[in-house]
């Protein structure tokens, strides 16, 4: 027992250090443990969302594909159909064009010259009025169905990951949905008078002074055509062209500063108001500059073609124009799979990537 007493006494001190470490070591290699585990649970977590998140890629690309097939196949030809009829009953030029085959030997200087000037305005008035009306509406559908789609995405998958009923979900019934479509149509029904008053004034100030016998070449055609759609879209408000493709907006349905909507907005004007930002926004803008030039150069290019022996290439007489302006129209408002600047526009790799991230980026 001395021995023992003795031994204490003379390493108590080693025996505290030594018995301290190895607790602590045992410590820290619990803890060592512990973490590994959290590490490893957490990687296998972190693999599983990466996996998941692949999926919704796939699924999401796969789903933006398909909106873009049916805005092709199905919104568009419906819209092009009905403004190309509207078009033509708003702005009709055969009644000119037979009071000057009709006249001819008949007319006075004055009355002649009265009915080509009426021609040139309404020609190019008409021309002009299509090439803006179809960029603008192909553009803006797809700005609709993209949004719709993502909304519709959006919404399925929460339904999909929720435990409540389909019925207690804030989805996006049937009538909103038809009705933010369909309300597409409001350039064509509602708005076309007022378009057409404000491009004829476009027109006019844009060829005032510019004679029938002024050569025409494909360049002045082309800066001719871009200088009309430049008046007429700075021409008022900024963004006063918006009014032309959507019913104007209530001050109620606007957002408020933090950014999120009023509760009681129905979908359908929840839909409405993103639609509008979308359009005023710069990325828009930038889009709708760069479709219509796209537009114009192949209009202006397809017209060279029609004429011979040189034609616009080396210059013709203003009223000489006239008459290939009036072809180009029906190609103008082709319908879509038929309508090479359509296909060009939707071609342009700053629209298809404006898209893209319009339907990736939407607010959920």
């Amino acid at each position: 027992m001395d021995f023992v007493r003795g031994f204490w006494r003379k390493h108590r001190r080693k025996v505290y250090v030594t018995a301290g470490c190895l607790g602590s070591g045992y410590l820290l290699y619990k803890l060592y443990s512990s973490h590994t585990r959290r590490l490893a649970a957490l990687e296998r977590e972190l693999a599983n969302e990466r996996a998941n998140d692949e999926i919704i890629k796939t699924q999401m690309k796969a789903h933006f594909e398909s909106i873009q097939m049916i805005v092709d196949s199905t919104t568009l030809p419906h819209a092009m159909q009905y403004l190309s009829i509207r078009i033509s009953e708003e702005i009709d030029v055969s009644n000119v064009m037979e009071r000057l085959n009709k006249g001819k030997g008949m007319l006075s200087p004055f009355e002649k010259l009265q009915l080509w000037d009426e021609l040139k305005i309404l020609s190019f008035t008409r021309m002009a009025l299509s090439l803006w009306s179809v960029t603008m509406l192909s553009l803006y559908i797809r700005v609709q169905v993209n949004i719709l789609g993502r909304h519709l995405y959006v919404d399925t998958a929460r339904a999909l990951g929720s435990s409540h009923l389909l019925e207690e979900l804030d989805l996006i019934d049937r009538d909103d949905e038809q009705k933010f479509l369909s309300s597409a149509d409001f350039l064509v029904t509602n708005a076309m008078p007022c378009l057409i008053s404000d491009m004829q004034i476009a027109v006019k100030e844009v060829l005032k002074g510019k004679q029938l016998k002024d050569v025409i070449t494909t360049r002045v055609l082309q800066e001719t055509v871009m200088r009309i759609v430049d008046v007429f879209m700075s021409s008022g408000s900024p963004h006063h062209w918006i009014d032309y493709l959507m019913m104007p907006q209530d001050a109620k349905l606007s957002r408020n500063t933090n950014g999120s909507s009023d509760e009681t907005l129905t979908k359908f004007h929840q839909l409405m108001v993103e639609t509008r930002e979308v359009l005023i926004s710069n990325e828009f803008t930038h889009i709708v500059d760069i479709s219509l030039k796209c537009f114009t150069d192949a209009l202006v290019e397809e017209m060279e073609t029609q004429t011979v022996a040189g034609g616009l290439a080396t210059g013709i007489p203003l009223a000489k124009v006239l008459p290939h302006i009036e072809k180009t129209i029906h190609v103008i408002t082709a319908e879509p799979s038929k309508n090479r600047f359509l296909q060009l526009i939707r071609d342009l790799s700053e629209v298809q990537l404006f898209f893209t991230l319009l339907y990736a980026n939407m607010p959920q």
